[in-house]
């Protein structure tokens, strides 16, 4: 029940960010936080991390739904006593179920965490990747001990 509450309040926190910056922000218009270093900037991205595949939004919905079923088919295949792998795959679903709300309402998802150094970004795409980190992180040290059972 937990995974469930924590992977929805990830989609509403993601959610109710991005209509924050689209209610308030013009598309392209940028608000410096932190100097030059840290800005909102509101943009669309209608491909997948990076701008990759820009204009592939259809085929990147499909692939987002099949990423939602992966991770709650994982969640139940998966040891439920392992926290840091539960938690990543919680993460991992409500960022992707973040996104993917996005693409479907609008066909593009609303990015806006802008560092300069990368592309912009979303609240979602932080959870995404804290998720996968928590996962590498759980099989790297369940491979680390010598008794432990391998991951599937």
């Amino acid at each position: 029940m937990l995974f469930y509450f924590l992977a929805l309040l990830i989609v509403l926190i993601d959610q109710y960010l991005k209509q924050l910056v689209a209610g308030s922000m013009t598309l392209g218009q940028s608000v410096p936080i932190v100097n030059e270093f840290l800005k909102l900037t509101y943009v669309r991205n209608t491909g997948a991390a990076f701008s990759l595949f820009v204009g592939f939004s259809p085929y990147l919905a499909v692939i987002g739904v099949l990423v939602v079923v992966l991770v709650i088919y994982f969640h139940y295949k998966l040891p439920a006593k392992s926290l840091a792998l539960q938690l990543g795959l919680a993460f991992l679903l409500g960022g992707s179920l973040g996104n993917l709300t996005d693409r479907l309402l609008h066909s593009y998802v609303i990015d806006y965490i802008d560092i300069n150094i990368w592309p912009v970004f979303n609240f979602a795409d932080i959870m995404i990747n804290v998720g996968v980190f928590l996962i590498a992180f759980n099989f790297l040290r369940a491979t680390d001990k010598p008794d432990a059972p391998h991951a599937v």
